[in-house]
């Protein structure tokens, strides 16, 4: 049995993540903390294509609530086999106006977020000597960002955290991979306004901004290589090269 937990999956490249997931046979939950429209919209959709899924809000940046998550998750629909840490924030600052308060949440929420669904699932994965771990980073967080320090420096870290994660737990037959997408179709990047995306797909080689879809895809690939661990793959158009 494949079951996957999708952080961040109401919407963007976490939505189309899950419904991908849900299509190639992994049951599936659908992670939430405002959207809940969102989420049980896709929810609804998906179990009318015959998909096994649940929608579960929580907060990523507490631990709590995302082990209640995952014993739903064991309880609904199997232990998880696959984990998708996508749940991320972001936010445009100048440095001297980042405030410790959005430092500290939005590390929380990006690395904090992954640290906790890993160690919520984990025991499961080692005691079967099986799993995978996809990482969701960014282009910024292999190249740094003007006026995006707070949210580079995270996706910097989960690099760092995929890497090492992936050499520990490598003898164990558990996958640690990561995807770092460029600029993407969502609502994350939507509100740059649509002069600063024109110039931004003018600058991509592709000529045009990524598509969630794209995106799941090649977190599905990682998903299921078994020979592939520790990688980090640029999924951008050529933005960065």
């Amino acid at each position: 049995m494949k079951t996957a937990l999708v952080t961040g999956s109401s919407r963007g490249i976490g939505a189309a993540t899950a419904a991908l997931l849900a299509e190639n046979g992994y049951s599936v939950c659908i992670n939430y903390i405002e959207r809940r429209d969102k989420a049980e919209e896709l929810e609804a959709c998906l179990r009318c294509r015959g998909c096994s899924v649940i929608s579960h809000m929580a907060d990523v940046s507490d631990p709590d609530a995302v082990n209640a998550m995952v014993r739903r998750i064991e309880s609904e629909l199997g232990n998880v086999t696959l984990l998708v840490n996508n749940a991320g924030i972001g936010e445009q600052h100048q440095f001297q106006d980042i405030s410790p308060e959005l430092w500290k949440r939005m590390f929380d929420v990006n690395l904090g977020g992954c640290f906790n669904s890993i160690r919520a699932v984990l025991p499961h994965m080692l005691h079967e000597h099986s799993g995978s771990i996809v990482n969701v980073s960014s282009i910024w967080g292999n190249h740094g960002a003007s006026c995006e320090v707070a949210y580079s420096c995270t996706k910097h870290a989960i690099i760092g955290l995929t890497r090492s994660l992936a050499a520990e737990l490598a003898p164990s037959g558990i996958r640690v991979n990561c995807v770092a997408p460029g600029v993407i179709d969502t609502d994350m990047v939507k509100v740059l306004g649509e002069e600063t995306l024109s110039m931004l797909a003018d600058d991509i080689p592709m000529g045009r901004l990524g598509r969630p879809e794209e995106i799941a895809r090649m977190i599905l690939n990682l998903a299921e290589a078994e020979y592939t661990t520790g990688q980090v793959v640029t999924v951008d158009g050529g933005f960065i090269i």
